[in-house]
Formats: structure tokens, sequence, C-alpha cells
């Protein structure tokens, strides 16, 4: 049995937002509410992508009309899995079962 760190890849959206910096605070504060009572141990980040010209990190965020698509990293550690896989879908139950229908994806695992 290992322990590993499971990310996954959120999206999330908000409504009447006016920046993106209140579209980015106000996901994960919303995320962080959802987690809270049940997965209280999962960290909350905001996620970011790679620019394909320069390779710089960008923010995972877009505002249109006062809408907001936000994505969120999100990083658990999982604890006696017994394989990657196993980590993963440990992760992705917890989260899932947390955050409803809000769409995940995992983006990375890591033995610890």
């Amino acid at each position: 049995m290992t322990d590993y760190c499971v990310t996954l890849e959120s999206a999330w959206i908000v409504k009447d937002v006016k920046s993106l910096d209140d579209a980015i605070g106000i996901a994960i504060s919303e995320a962080g509410k959802r987690l809270n009572p049940s997965a209280k141990f999962v960290e909350i980040e905001n996620g970011y992508i790679q620019c394909p010209f320069c390779e710089n990190d960008l923010n995972c965020a877009l505002v249109v009309a006062n809408t907001a698509l936000v994505g969120l990293s999100l990083a658990m550690k999982v604890f006696n899995a017994e394989s990657p896989e196993h980590a993963r879908r440990i992760a992705k139950s917890v989260v899932g079962r947390a955050l409803g229908n809000i769409p995940l994806s995992v983006t990375d695992v890591q033995e610890i």
C-alpha cells in the first residue's frame, strides 16, 4: 500500500462578476464551501495552462458577459492506495461526491 498525491482539474462557472480576479476568488470560495464539511483536506488553487508560444503560465479563467469559467486545481493526498489508478478513483469519488455536478478530470498522480 502506497500514498499518493492526486491533482484534479475542475471547471467552475461564476455568474455576475466584473473582473477576472473576482471570478477566481469567488470560484475558490464556493469550492471551499462545498468541500469543507466532508473533504476539507483538499487543497484548492487557481488552475494554470501553458502558453503554446512563450510557454509561460496563464490563468485558467475567462470572463465574458459578466460570466466566468474558472479552472481550479484540487490536490488531495490519498493514503494506502493499491495503485495509482486506485488513488485516482478514490480522489475522484471523494471530491466528486462533495462537489456534485462539477466536471472533474485527473491531471497528475504522484507517489509520496
